[in-house]
């Protein structure tokens, strides 16, 4: 990361761009005085290599810089061996069309636990990962490879797994979205308990870690179950104010992605909340 401490975004094309283009949103964001977006490749990667060499020379002229998500349709435990290899082709091409706009990092949701334990789906998704990131050093494609802490009790990714799958495999990281572990947890919601995960990431990973994070932020309703959907902050009980000075108490440094419903509002209020503590 560069010396700046935390870049701030958008998970996708800004609400208010002029069209819904990953250029427009680009623009945008430079308008906006944000620093980052996240392109959202989550309905399927239908961005084309010339798009994406275009992508990139937009960011770089506006100072933006970029991250990428995965399709939904990933499920690298699924009973069908057919849709495991189909997930793997989409990781694969979000990281190849990623690397090509000049994306830093692609986050995906790996797998559901369905009727396997969560021991023997870690093991399925560390093996098919660990292929994954083989195969993209081949193409010396340098991208990091996130799994996303999930938000519902279904879906593979703790805290404790997203730690572990980036101590086991060189190019894989976690994506920590503090709402998400709030929902899932209904807990992680004071500045002592951001501050424990942040130790635990430092923990397991080192300093780098801390240096090097991916975040996702927004508000978000939930149930028992875990995340039901996400929400603006203000509307949501999550303590963002507490999250952005834990951040900031323990250096950390890499990108906070908003993904609240109105995006660039919310991205400009952590922005500036955080600013205003001193970031």
């Amino acid at each position: 990361m560069a010396s700046k401490q935390l870049l701030f975004g958008t998970g996708g094309t800004p609400l208010s761009a002029a069209t819904r283009s990953t250029i427009s949103g680009i623009e945008r964001i430079a308008d906006l005085g944000l620093d980052s977006m996240e392109i959202e490749f989550v309905h399927g990667v239908n961005m084309s290599e010339g798009t994406a060499l275009k992508v990139k020379k937009a960011a770089s002229d506006a100072g933006v810089r970029l991250t990428a998500h995965g399709p939904y349709a990933i499920n690298l435990n699924s009973s069908d061996p057919a849709k495991v290899q189909s997930s793997k082709e989409r990781i694969l091409k979000t990281a190849s069309i990623g690397a090509l706009c000049g994306a830093e990092s692609i986050v995906i949701h790996a797998a559901y636990y369905g009727e396997s334990s969560p021991l023997q789906v870690y093991q399925v998704v560390k093996e098919s990962l660990t292929e994954i990131t083989e195969h993209l050093r081949r193409e010396n494609n340098h991208i990091w490879v996130r799994t996303e802490l999930t938000g519902k009790a279904t879906d593979f990714g703790t805290l404790e797994e997203v730690l572990q799958l980036g101590t086991e495999i060189d190019g894989v990281a976690p994506c920590i979205d503090f709402a998400h572990w709030h929902a899932r947890t209904g807990n992680y919601n004071s500045y002592d308990e951001f501050a424990a995960v942040l130790k635990k990431i430092e923990a397991s990973l080192g300093r780098a870690g801390l240096d090097s994070m991916h975040t996702h932020v927004s508000g978000i309703l939930y149930t028992k179950h875990g995340e039901r959907k996400h929400l603006p902050l203000r509307e949501s009980d999550f303590r963002y104010e507490d999250l952005l000075r834990a951040l900031r108490d323990y250096s950390a440094k890499g990108f906070v992605v908003c993904e609240s419903p109105n995006l660039e509002e919310d991205a400009i209020l952590l922005q500036r909340t955080f600013q205003s503590l001193g970031g």
